[in-house]
């Protein structure tokens, strides 16, 4: 994406501009980032997401002072009526499950893929919300069907509601509130609070990224460090703890000093190479969620491979790259030369021609035609028709 072009989207800001300006720093409104928006997908279609296993979705309901909140998967038939009001079903990973969402998704990635996770979409009868509360990650709200109030402020206290099956702080103090139309949208950094309220039906899509915590993020990453290690015993790399200068002991119990030296040692040494944790950190950045499922191409209509006119990466695929690797739904691959140009190029642009795909060595397409067995990519064509 250019970075110096300037964008409706951001209010015509450049991205460069917004992420100096306003990422993680401060709020904008932006009234008619998409001008003449319309929702992408119907809300009966949405609703009935609800039902499905692959989608993770949630009611929440407002009784008076009262709170509730029920998971899905849940049938179509116990949400409440569209005439009930102060309810709000929220739908995750949209785009992992339409392309008009998907594409959607894409104008915003002015701000890096490995950030990006994913868009949902609130939809909200008259006076639905989910209370005042706080994300710790940034956050677009895009107003797509009819209006909802926002309220938002800077916090002293995050004091949360007790009692309360959702994260509602006790003592929320707006400095300023806005109704948003369909096309508005609101960007607000990680801990600003807000509220929003439906006025009317609505339908909210919110864009939301990853912010790893760094005590999850090291127990992810040295997990995946022990099983590297693991695969090294008893290869030559693999020393044995040796003692000849120890002594008599004369504490029978105490932790000889060389012994936690040695063990420091160890693991200094399995972090030494920053190669690996590079690997094991792109690993992690493309693990698909748990609930999602690739859709393997139907073998007896193509008995044998051959490059489509474009290819596409499915819209489930998270692929990304190092300077040294290529890193696709949880795996990693070293790729260099020309290899790792067009395979960036994939990753960058989610699809590949024919003529390129064809410039890839036999190690590089037969590793593409792995990718394609397990409905990571498909033919241009062929998306466009499932869509």
């Amino acid at each position: 994406m250019q970075k110096n072009t300037a964008l409706a989207l951001l209010g015509g800001l450049t991205p460069e501009q917004f992420m100096k300006r306003h990422w993680q720093k401060k709020p904008l409104l932006i009234r008619q980032a998409l001008p003449d928006m319309k929702p992408l997908i119907e809300r009966s279609q949405l609703l009935e997401m609800v039902e499905s296993e692959e989608v993770e979705s949630r009611l929440i309901v407002r009784k008076g002072a009262k709170w509730t909140l029920k998971k899905g998967p849940m049938g179509r038939k116990s949400l409440p009526s569209l005439k009930t009001p102060d309810w709000t079903v929220l739908i995750q990973g949209v785009d992992l499950h339409n392309d008009a969402v998907h594409s959607l998704l894409q104008q915003f990635r002015f701000v890096p893929d490995a950030r990006l996770d994913d868009l949902m979409i609130s939809f909200a009868s008259e006076g639905g919300g989910v209370g005042p509360h706080f994300d710790s990650y940034d956050v677009f709200l895009l107003q797509a069907h009819g209006q909802r109030k926002w309220r938002i402020g800077r916090q002293k206290k995050y004091e949360l509601q007790a009692g309360v099956p959702l994260k509602i702080l006790k003592d929320f103090k707006p400095e300023a509130e806005f109704v948003l139309n369909p096309g508005d949208m609101l960007y607000l950094p990680p801990g600003y609070a807000h509220d929003g309220v439906a006025v009317g039906e609505c339908m909210t899509y919110s864009v939301g990224f990853r912010v790893p915590r760094s005590a999850e993020l090291a127990s992810e990453l040295l997990m995946g460090l022990s099983e590297e290690v693991t695969e090294d015993q008893g290869t030559a790399s693999d020393l044995l703890y040796q003692d000849p200068h120890q002594t008599a002991a004369i504490q029978d119990a105490s932790v000889p000093k060389a012994l936690q030296e040695f063990a420091a040692q160890s693991v200094a040494k399995a972090l030494k190479d920053p190669q690996i944790l590079n690997c094991l950190l792109g690993e992690s950045l493309t693990e698909p969620k748990p609930n999602v499922w690739f859709d393997a191409p139907d073998f007896d209509d193509l008995p044998s491979f051959e490059w489509p006119a474009q290819v596409r990466l499915d819209r489930r695929t998270k692929m990304l790259f190092d300077a040294k690797h290529i890193f696709i739904n949880g795996e990693s691959f070293r790729a260099a030369g020309k290899d790792a140009k067009l395979l960036r190029k994939l990753a960058n642009e989610k699809t590949l021609s024919k003529a390129l795909a064809a410039q890839l060595s036999d190690n590089a397409a037969e590793l593409m035609q792995a990718w394609w067995e397990e409905g990571w990519w498909h033919s241009a064509a062929s998306s466009a028709q499932s869509a």
